[in-house]
């Protein structure tokens, strides 16, 4: 089985969202990193402090045939496409993967034969 990681940086305030969205479409666990977003526009400075978007970083990692129907599930639920909510998601393909849940290897092997 060939894995990926899936990568997608979302506003805060989606982060649950998100992780419904992405086990409904047959991910499993995720690795959640709190961070902030500097973009290209000069922050907002509200007496004296920058205000800066708070961002979360999801990362699941998932066979690649699952892959695609977790980031369409993003893609259309989280409207991605839309670059007012400065969100994003993309992979990065695994050459190598160790420590993954037996459980969890077992569902994705049921998920993938229900895609085929």
């Amino acid at each position: 089985m060939k894995f990926v990681a899936l990568i997608a940086v979302i506003q805060d305030q989606d982060e649950e969202k998100a992780i419904e969205i992405a086990k409904e479409a047959g991910a499993g666990a995720t690795t959640i990193i709190h961070g902030r977003n500097i973009g290209l526009k000069e922050k907002k400075v509200f007496f004296g402090l920058t205000l800066e978007e708070n961002v979360s970083i999801l990362i699941f990692l998932l066979p690649r045939r699952l892959s695609m129907k977790v980031m369409k599930a993003l893609r259309e639920k989280l409207d991605l496409d839309n670059h007012e909510n400065s969100s994003l998601a993309f992979t990065i393909p695994l050459s190598h993967v160790a420590g993954l849940n037996n459980d969890e290897l077992h569902k994705f092997e049921r998920d993938i034969k229900h895609i085929l």
